[in-house]
């Protein structure tokens, strides 16, 4: 795989991301629809003139129009973000912009032309398959950024997964209260011996083991293993966590409970029955599971399944959303069952404002491991894309109990 032709974000490299594509005739038709979506979109278009667009609201400042248009006629999908990358708009309300889009993201295009997507959605490039292979490189895209960029944003859990908040928490509070949480689906207690599927910087495979538990967890970031590590040893837990560098697919054990936080995003479609044999072949009998997932509504997740988006170049390559009907038809494919659940999407659009608040508040900090004005403005966008997803239901967040 050729890093020429990929985002290298922290080492600045942005193949053919500042020329702006040329085709006239797609950016007319582009244009002509924009303008027609927005004519009732809650939102003010400024223009470089003055002018405005829209029925009123959060401001859109468009300051090159052309470049703009020429980028969503050649892909909106990945055009709209990436002309935010470049300047080519601002808004000083960006998650009250990009919510207004999302809450009309099935009717901004007519349905006619919503006919012809098959025929010109970008597919996903076959490197970004979520073979074992592929699965390392593309964690290895987003997780491997940098261990003190996250530092930076998160809270001192380095908990990078929705927390739950219960009225006014402080962030470490409402993470620690959602690892209890998947703890609790999972019956994990003392003596248990659980299989984390996904270590993150640690803070779960801590609490867990605090519980008197023993934990093999699973990662393929080798950034985030070596810090995982770090923090157990100085929380005096090394004998009662073990951090591997290793596939789902190649676990072997046996274990009371299995917990995984936010990791069956980057399994891919193709691969979700392989992810729950693993889990019903490694649990003992009565045995039991904490899942939790981002999810988006069945059609939303069969419609986008082939699409190949902004944050799939950027952001996490391979990865699908799933449904929670896709999770339940996958649990129901084993010999496994959905004893309970529960949803909190909107305590992710409250954590997504708070990562995104700390991120530029500490920009200076972040710009001096070596991260560009590009990188700012990816991640801004990023974090109140994903903010605008959860705040109007587009996207949510549910942890599931799961037994055998």
């Amino acid at each position: 795989m050729s890093t020429l032709s990929l985002p290298v974000p922290n080492q600045g490299i942005w193949p053919g991301l500042h020329a702006a594509p040329r085709s006239p005739m797609r950016a007319r038709i582009a244009a002509s629809l924009f303008r027609k979506a927005v004519r009732t979109l809650p939102v003010s278009i400024v223009l470089p003139d003055g002018r405005r667009m829209g029925a009123g609201g959060p401001i859109m400042h468009l300051h090159r129009p052309a470049a703009f248009f020429h980028r969503l006629g050649a892909d909106a999908k990945i055009g709209f973000g990436e002309a935010y990358m470049v300047g080519d708009w601002s808004s000083s309300e960006l998650a009250d912009v990009l919510s207004a889009f999302a809450a009309r993201l099935t009717t901004l295009v007519p349905p006619k032309l919503q006919l012809l997507r098959r025929w010109v959605d970008r597919r996903h490039p076959s490197t970004d398959r979520n073979d074992v292979t592929g699965s390392r490189s593309n964690i290895q895209r987003h997780y491997d950024l940098s261990n003190e960029l996250f530092a930076s944003f998160l809270d001192e859990t380095m908990t990078y997964s929705s927390a739950w908040f219960d009225g006014v928490m402080d962030l470490r509070s409402a993470q620690l209260r959602k690892i209890d949480g998947v703890l609790d689906y999972a019956g994990v207690r003392a003596g248990s011996r659980v299989l984390e599927i996904g270590t993150g910087w640690g803070a779960l495979a801590i609490r867990a083991a605090q519980r008197g538990a023993t934990v093999t967890s699973l990662t393929i970031s080798a950034e985030q293993r070596k810090l995982a590590q770090e923090r157990i040893h100085a929380a005096g837990l090394s004998d009662r966590v073990s951090v591997e560098l290793r596939d789902y697919r190649e676990e072997r054990g046996v274990y009371d409970a299995v917990v995984s936080v936010e990791m069956i995003e980057a399994v891919g479609r193709e691969y979700w029955p392989a992810y729950f044999s693993m889990l019903h072949r490694v649990l003992e009998p009565g045995g039991r599971v904490g899942l939790q997932a981002i999810t988006m509504p069945h059609d939303r997740m069969l419609a986008s399944a082939s699409s190949y988006t902004w944050i799939h170049k950027y952001i996490f390559p391979g990865g699908l959303i799933p449904s929670v009907r896709a999770i339940e038809q996958n649990v129901h494919s084993t010999s496994l069952r959905i004893s309970s659940s529960r949803e909190f999407g909107q305590d992710y659009a409250e954590t997504l404002r708070r990562w995104r608040s700390t991120f530029l508040g500490r920009w200076d900090e972040i710009a001096s491991l070596g991260f560009d004005d590009t990188f700012r403005r990816m991640w801004e966008f990023y974090l109140a894309y994903s903010e605008a997803g959860f705040r109007v239901g587009y996207l949510g967040v549910r942890q599931f109990a799961i037994v055998k």
